[in-house]
């Protein structure tokens, strides 16, 4: 007898009812591995033909030839344990490592200063010490109050509810930050992180990235990248996992209801075009969409304030793509100051360029725009007579450099926005109704709206589920803060 039956049983749920996951992002991926691992029988639909969610790759034919692009450009932190359980899990570990230790060029464009944030081998928050007194962003008495700043925020508690309806930008000014100070550095870190600058992000939010990613541990900052494509780890590897977990994958299936049947057990009506509806039962679902598809799946009374879901806001990415006809960058990345481009990554090797016919002599750049809410609409032509020359004026190489491809990706609605206040609408895995479970970035996980939060987002509703069950959790990950 397969330890779900017998558990479930004994757990007083109906004997054999299987799993079923809704959505295929990096939440749902999670959660049905996890619920895989501990025996139960999972299926996981997915509307889109791919894995993976907001984290992919699609295949572009440009001038360079064809290549392989990222929807944007995703990185993560050493602290990101969750995460990193996950690239282990499908064997993606050595697909995206991270640096031996944290080293941020930053590239400041009013007179091409460019300045490093890199850590040294000594404890917290020593370990910053030597980047941050040789920082030229910033001046002697600028730095000085950094560092008393930093001491004040490693003494908050990003847990606490009041910190929630504080914005970030009040919070440093009270703390002698000066505008040049925030953008140079605060910023510079958290709208990376957060999506939202420093006056509308909540405190507790902001708390929470820097108390984890500088304060916590003296390599907690490294950082790590794809060397791969995206689809390659997270649609890939992650249908291969699945797989041999024994988890039944459908794509191009969407979810249209739920219902709760009369024995406790779940109705999940599921529309795939060449098969047409189908209904799959389950003791068990997790609910792993966006906040506002899982509130239009959600029954009546599965949680308090149900609405307040529909409060969560959300906030854009925009990701441009350059080809140059010859190198103009040595660096596989850097910030910049006093321009709009915020962080450009080489793209070169991921893509597949370098192998292409003189792709050697060619380079891939990849410019990053968090926040991006005054340009996501704009057109193509409009943003490459702005970006172009900022390139140029960043990389005197780019100078002359002939453009072989310009184009955009867009994704509007790429996070949750990190408000003040958002803190109390995010919802816990656990509904109202037994068996029903949420997962995403968007819930309540304590972390922004990252990978790591949508890994943690994922087990923490298969362990609220195994927990439910009556089912050991021994093969998941040892839960961290």
């Amino acid at each position: 007898m397969r330890p779900d039956r017998h558990d479930a049983h004994e757990a007083g749920r109906p004997d054999g009812a299987a799993a079923v996951v809704i959505g295929g992002g990096l939440a749902g991926v999670t959660a049905a591995l996890a619920l895989a691992d501990a025996g139960q029988r999972v299926t996981l639909v997915e509307g889109r033909p791919r894995l993976g969610g907001l984290v992919f790759s699609f295949r572009r034919e440009s001038a360079a030839g064809e290549l392989t692009v990222d929807n944007g450009q995703h990185v993560y932190l050493r602290c990101c344990t969750a995460y990193d359980w996950f690239l282990g899990r499908v064997g993606g570990r050595g697909m995206v490592p991270l640096q031996d230790r944290m080293d941020v060029p930053v590239l400041d464009a009013d007179g091409l200063r460019l300045g490093r944030l890199r850590r040294t081998a000594l404890p917290v928050p020593l370990h910053l010490a030597k980047s941050l007194a040789t920082y030229p962003h910033l001046s002697l008495a600028e730095r000085a109050n950094v560092g008393r700043a930093a001491l004040a925020l490693k003494q908050l508690d990003p847990e606490d509810p009041a910190l929630d309806g504080v914005d970030f930008a009040s919070w440093l000014s009270r703390h002698g930050q000066s505008p040049r100070a925030v953008e140079a550095l605060w910023d510079l870190v958290g709208v990376a992180t957060l999506n939202a600058r420093a006056a509308d992000a909540s405190l507790g939010l902001a708390a929470k990235v820097f108390k984890t990613g500088l304060l916590s541990d003296n390599g907690a900052a490294d950082i790590g990248w794809s060397r791969v494509p995206l689809g390659e780890v997270h649609d890939t590897l992650a249908r291969e996992a699945l797989e041999k977990a024994g988890v039944r994958v459908e794509l191009r299936t969407r979810a249209s209801a739920l219902a709760r049947a009369e024995d406790g057990t779940w109705r999940v009506t599921v529309e795939n075009g060449p098969h047409g509806r189908e209904q799959l039962d389950a003791g068990t679902v997790v609910l792993a969409l966006p906040q506002r598809e899982a509130h239009g799946l959600l029954p009546d009374g599965s949680l308090d304030g149900q609405d307040r879901l529909l409060d969560i806001g959300t906030a854009p990415i925009l990701n441009l793509h350059v080809v140059y006809d010859r190198p103009v960058l040595k660096q596989p990345f850097f910030a910049a100051l006093g321009s709009p481009v915020q962080w450009v990554f080489d793209r070169t090797e991921a893509s597949g360029l370098a192998a292409l016919p003189g792709g050697a002599r060619s380079q891939y750049l990849a410019v990053s725009q968090s926040a991006a809410q005054d340009e996501i609409d704009r057109p193509v032509a409009e943003l490459r007579a702005r970006y172009l020359p900022e390139l140029e004026r960043l990389l005197p190489a780019a100078r002359g450099a002939g453009v072989r491809d310009f184009f955009v990706t867009r994704e509007r609605t790429a996070t949750f926005a990190p408000t003040p206040g958002v803190g109390r609408l995010r919802p816990a895995a656990r509904t109202k109704t037994p068996g029903l479970y949420l997962a995403g970035a968007w819930t309540a996980t304590g972390w922004p709206a990252t990978m790591e939060s949508a890994v943690r987002s994922g087990l923490g509703a298969a362990r609220e589920a195994l927990a439910e069950l009556g089912v050991s959790q021994s093969r998941l990950p040892r839960e961290t803060a």
